[in-house]
This record gives C-alpha cells, sequence and structure tokens, in this order.
C-alpha cells in the first residue's frame, strides 16, 4: 500500500479521548489510525513526538469582504483564508454580506466562482435572509448548499446592492428599512421549512438609537460610554424574542457573537426545554473586557461590544458545561485608516482568524479549558451544526484528513507583523501564548507549517450532508 501521508508518534485529541496513535492518509481520506506500523510507503511523513493532533478547526463566522466587488481594500478570501490555515483552520464558513450579497441561489454560485481559486481552506456559505425581499429564494439556497441562514436584526440595507446599512435613520435615500415584526416572523417560518439554522445578529437597535443619542449628548466619548449605549439588554431582548417564535414555528436557532453574560442563561433555559437552541462566542469577548479599553482603544471595538469581567466568566462557564456550542472568529478586517478613528467613529471589528485558536490554545494552558474541550467546540460541534460531521470535525476512518498539530509546550510573542490577513493589525500584539500550532493538514495535504504556507490554494466549496 502506498500512502500519501503519515502522521506518526502523535496524541490524538477528540472531544471525548485522548490517546497515542499513527494516522494513514489516502486520497485525502483517513485510512487507518494504528498503534501498529503497516506495510507500504508514504509521500509525506510527519512525525508528531510530543506534539498533540487535533481535527481540523473550523471557523463558523468569517467576513472575508470578498465577491467580485468586494472591499478588497480590508481583506479577500486569498488573504483569509491563508490567514486561516496558518492558525489551524482547515474549514471556513463564510459569512454572505459580501458584494454581491448572497441572497439567491445565482448570487450563491458567483461568490463560489469568485472565491474558489483564492481558497487555501475547504468553505461553505451562509445564505442571507432580506425579509420579503428574498425570502422566496431560501429554500433554492438550501437546495444550492448554504449551511445555514444569517438575519442580521435590525439592519437596514441598500436597494440596489443589498449591502448592510449600519447606521439607518429614517427618510434616506435608496434604503430599504430594517424588517418589522410581521416580516421577521416571515424569516423563521420559511427557514424552518429548510431544515438549516437561522443565526442571528442579536442587537436591539431601536434601544441603541435611543441611548446612543443620549450618551452623546452626555459628551463622554469613552468605551464605558459605549457599553451604556450597548447595555446587556440590547443583546438579551433580541434573543428572549427570537427564542420565541423559534418555539413557535420550529426553527433552529443560533445565536451569533454572544457577549452578555446574560445571554447565556437565556440560551441553557431554551435547551432545558428542549428547544433547538444553540449559541456561539467569540476568542475576543474570551480574552480581553472593558478594562482592556485604554490600552486598545478602537481595535477593542466590535459588535456586540467587548462587556465585563462578570459577563467574560459567564461565557466561560457556558462553553464548558456545553451551554455554548462553538468559538468562531468573527474575522472582519477593517483599513488602518479606519481603525485609527476615534472609538464612536471607527467601523467595528477586526482582523481575528489567524489568531482564534492561539487565544484558546493559550487559555488551556491556563486551564481554562481542556484540550477536549477545544477539540469539540472548534472541531467536532461545528461540523455537527452545520451538517459537515463526520467528514469533518473528526478523526475518524474515512473522514476528511484534516488535521492540525500543536506543540503544547511552545511560547512565543505574537507580531501583527507576521499576519497573513491583508491588514496586519490587531489587538494580540505582543501578547505571549503558550502552545503553537506548528502544522495545518487539509484533506491530507500540509497547507501550513511553523506559521507560514506552504502551498498554494486547493480549497473546495463544500455542502452539507
Amino acid at each position: 500500500m502506498y500512502y500519501d501521508h503519515l502522521i506518526k508518534n502523535g496524541t490524538l485529541i477528540t472531544p471525548n479521548d485522548t490517546f497515542n496513535a499513527d494516522i494513514y492518509i489516502k486520497n485525502g481520506k483517513i485510512a487507518a489510525i494504528t498503534n501498529e506500523r503497516l506495510e507500504g510507503d508514504a509521500k509525506e511523513v510527519t512525525d508528531a513526538s510530543d506534539k498533540l493532533v487535533l481535527p481540523g478547526f473550523i471557523d463558523s463566522h468569517v467576513h472575508s469582504r470578498d465577491g467580485y466587488n468586494g472591499a478588497h481594500y480590508k481583506e479577500d478570501f486569498f488573504h483569509s483564508s491563508m490567514a486561516g490555515a496558518a492558525g489551524g483552520i482547515t474549514t471556513i464558513l463564510e459569512m454572505p454580506n459580501s458584494n454581491p450579497a448572497v441572497y439567491s441561489a445565482d448570487t450563491l454560485n458567483m461568490l463560489v466562482e469568485c472565491i474558489t481559486p483564492k481558497a487555501h481552506t475547504d468553505f461553505g456559505i451562509w445564505g442571507l435572509c432580506l425579509g420579503d425581499l428574498n425570502i422566496d429564494q431560501l429554500i433554492p439556497l438550501k437546495e444550492a448548499g448554504v449551511v445555514g441562514f444569517k438575519f442580521f436584526w435590525g439592519y437596514a440595507v441598500d436597494s440596489d446592492s443589498y449591502q448592510l446599512i449600519y447606521n439607518y435613520t429614517e427618510g434616506m435615500e435608496n434604503v430599504i428599512p430594517p424588517p418589522d415584526q410581521g416580516e421577521v416572523y416571515r424569516i423563521f417560518r420559511q427557514v424552518a421549512k429548510t431544515g438549516r439554522i437561522l443565526a442571528i445578529h442579536a442587537e436591539n437597535f431601536e434601544i441603541i438609537k435611543a441611548l446612543t443619542h443620549e450618551v452623546k449628548k452626555s459628551g463622554d466619548s469613552g468605551y464605558r460610554a459605549m457599553l451604556r449605549s450597548r447595555p446587556p439588554v440590547t443583546e438579551t431582548t433580541i434573543i428572549e424574542t427570537a427564542i420565541l417564535i423559534a418555539k413557535e414555528l420550529g426553527t433552529r436557532l443560533h445565536i451569533l457573537h454572544l457577549a452578555a453574560g446574560d445571554g447565556v442563561d437565556l440560551i441553557k433555559a431554551a435547551q432545558n426545554a428542549g428547544l433547538p437552541v444553540t449559541g456561539e462566542t467569540c476568542p475576543h469577548y474570551l480574552a480581553f473586557t472593558d478594562k482592556d479599553a485604554d490600552r486598545l482603544g478602537s481595535l477593542i471595538k466590535g459588535y456586540p461590544p467587548v462587556r465585563t469581567q462578570a459577563d467574560q466568566n459567564r461565557l466561560w462557564a457556558g462553553l464548558n458545561d456545553g451551554t455554548l456550542s462553538s468559538v468562531c472568529s468573527d474575522h472582519a478586517p477593517h483599513s488602518y485608516e479606519e481603525k485609527q478613528k476615534c472609538l464612536w467613529e471607527a467601523p467595528a471589528g477586526t482582523a481575528s482568524i489567524e489568531t482564534m485558536a492561539p487565544v484558546l490554545i493559550d487559555a488551556v494552558s491556563k486551564g481554562k479549558l481542556t484540550y477536549n474541550k477545544l477539540s469539540e467546540v472548534m472541531s467536532a460541534n461545528p461540523a455537527k451544526l452545520f451538517g459537515l460531521y463526520p467528514r469533518k470535525g473528526s478523526l475518524n476512518i474515512g473522514s476528511d484528513a484534516d488535521m492540525v498539530i500543536i506543540d503544547p509546550s511552545a511560547k512565543y510573542t505574537f507580531d501583527q507583523a507576521n499576519m497573513h490577513s491583508r491588514i496586519k493589525l490587531s489587538p494580540y500584539h505582543g501578547m505571549t501564548f503558550s502552545g503553537r500550532i506548528v502544522q495545518t493538514v487539509l484533506r491530507g495535504m500540509t497547507v501550513a507549517k511553523d506559521g507560514r504556507l506552504v502551498s498554494g490554494p486547493a480549497g473546495r466549496f463544500i455542502r452539507p450532508d
């Protein structure tokens, strides 16, 4: 037998097991996992002695700014997927607010055509819910292969391009106002028919608008003032409403980028009631609190905002007890000039796909979670949520040979100059991490080693189920 790749002497980490074994790879799939040396040669041999081997990580929430009319000066899929591969990501689930937006089967196919030649990882794509504008397109989008549907609750859209309007005011020209509650109900009902997940950006923009006016009028421009304009209730009121509608209609509901600790309790209560409600959080909510704002300036800004230590503690608890199913980057780069603006004017988001896994690996060294839990929330759970398991997210015979190899004893200081994103700007610059990703393997091929890309784009579009 001639194998494509042999990974030997490693310690394999799955959500439920830790064991020593060799992995034999053939035709992009795991062919054997054994302690016995099999007969035959391998084209590539990796000695993983003293290393950990986990299923390749899945980043289920990425904004690569791509598409034929994308904001490429901020990012594109070539750079975001390259950064992902360097950071142990083997599958990216791309968000649908590209340009053109993914609101129909045709625009989905356009994005696949556009980004496939740039893909250093495998990728799936979300579909966009625009209310009555594209409610008739949701079932065709499901049939075309979207992993789920995203609804930007409370956002208006440009009537020509269907791009999101972040600071909507009444009377804007060529702008479609945010969907009303009737449209929201119809979105939930139609997505339920597809069987796919409906993921929501949970912020109450009516409350935010009122509080922002009050805070700005006071003249306070610091980060704590921004938190007063976006208190936890702006998340929880939307989460509560969404859970009630999902309960009524049987919609699979997923809460995106949870920042408020109170939201953990709402999700847990829904799960205890037997409802198909899940949630995710992001590394910046697990690594930073409001006390880091003075040091980081606008680099800390995201929506929902990074909150207090008490919120962070509850997010960690929810992750470890299974209430929160996964961690994702919410990778959303902006230019240097944009992020240098003052806190209120700078756009929300930052380049984070490359640092997501390092943040969590470092958290293992601090006792905040285990490597088994890391394998669960970064690999198995997102694969199961989006219909990709066991092809992705597992170390099983017949699964895609996607793996990340970690040296748990390594320590290093993160330098943003070495980032692979187009914009090399990170709130983690200068931070020291314990545990380092030393190799990323995609369908048996080594695509990144020691923080460097060693192959060209080889990613493929993947569909659920």
